[in-house]
């Protein structure tokens, strides 16, 4: 539970991201799915039946509507955007014990139903990749595009043996991910950033990690005991656009030409270069260029509608 203050800025801020997805269109929703699952969801005040369905999932960290906020008012006018908060996320929660990435997709596909969305594209932010990875297995006659950015989904649990990490094993990262001290918050920032803010402040940091760290950490961390270990990843046949930034220490690039040549000529991979982990705040402008075109691609495009592609990224085979 977040510490009571005066003021927090991170409480304000997060007063200031509802008004965002408000003035983008969007309204909170929230599903009890019965099984002692309850999800919450940002949702299209008033869907239009033109225009394509896609679902954005966050990662670790903040909540969706820290994670998505430049993403938002980017593609409202073109899409019905669906933003959950996955559970023991924002304000998602369950009684039950199943922490698999599965079971998250579950879970979002239920609320999708709930809002009678037949059809939709998913796009995946780090463990959000995951659980988009699982939707896409699971329900492939419901989606038909899959973006992953920045998501491992490839990993082995060898891979943290052979080095491919800057951390030894799932515990060690886990302190990272969900640090409980502003000096594991700095250390978190510098591993996603190319360049990470410097002179951060720790009342900053602190405020941060009462309002978004503290809360179901054991959960979290079960959650990632789940993504790292060893299992048979099935090869999805939706056509998937795979991003990443060249510098990524969370998920190095390997990752990203592994699952390239998991799914051949079903996957697209786009490197944003110079940039790390947190490539959709570094260079927002050209990853959401390259997510609009994708999401487009089979669509009849307005005529007004720019969808200018830059020709300076790589293609990865």
């Amino acid at each position: 539970m977040a510490k009571s203050k005066c003021f927090s800025f991170t409480a304000s801020r997060n007063w200031c991201l509802r008004s965002t997805f408000t003035n983008s269109g969007l309204r909170p929703f929230s599903a009890d799915l019965g099984d002692g699952t309850v999800m919450y969801c940002w949702v299209p005040k008033t869907p239009n039946p033109t225009r394509p369905n896609v679902v954005l999932i966050h990662g670790f960290g903040a909540n969706s509507m820290w994670q998505f906020c430049d993403t938002v008012p980017y593609l409202t006018p073109h899409f019905n955007l669906y933003v959950p908060d996955l559970v023991f996320f924002g304000n998602s929660v369950t009684t039950r014990p199943d922490r698999t990435e599965s079971f998250q997709a579950e879970c979002v596909k239920r609320v999708m139903d709930a809002n009678s969305v037949g059809k939709m594209s998913v796009v995946g932010l780090s463990y959000g990749g995951f659980v988009a990875y699982s939707m896409a297995a699971q329900f492939g006659e419901c989606v038909e595009r899959v973006v992953i950015c920045c998501a491992g989904v490839c990993l082995e649990e060898k891979d943290f043996r052979d080095g491919m990490f800057p951390v030894a094993d799932v515990e060690e990262a886990a302190a990272i991910l969900m640090p409980q001290k502003a000096e594991k918050m700095r250390e978190l920032v510098g591993y996603t950033f190319v360049k990470p803010p410097r002179g951060l402040p720790s009342c900053l940091l602190e405020d941060f990690i009462d309002e978004m760290c503290n809360e179901y950490v054991e959960e979290k961390k079960e959650l990632l005991r789940s993504i790292a270990k060893d299992k048979d990843l099935p090869k999805i046949s939706q056509p998937t656009l795979i991003v990443w930034g060249d510098k990524d220490r969370i998920f190095p690039i390997e990752l990203a030409n592994r699952l390239k040549r998991h799914l051949g000529e079903n996957g697209e991979l786009v490197v944003i270069k110079n940039t790390g982990h947190g490539f959709i705040n570094e260079k927002p402008k050209e990853f959401h260029r390259h997510l609009k075109r994708f999401l487009l691609a089979q669509q009849k495009i307005p005529l007004n509608s720019t969808t200018n592609i830059p020709i300076n990224h790589q293609n990865h085979i």
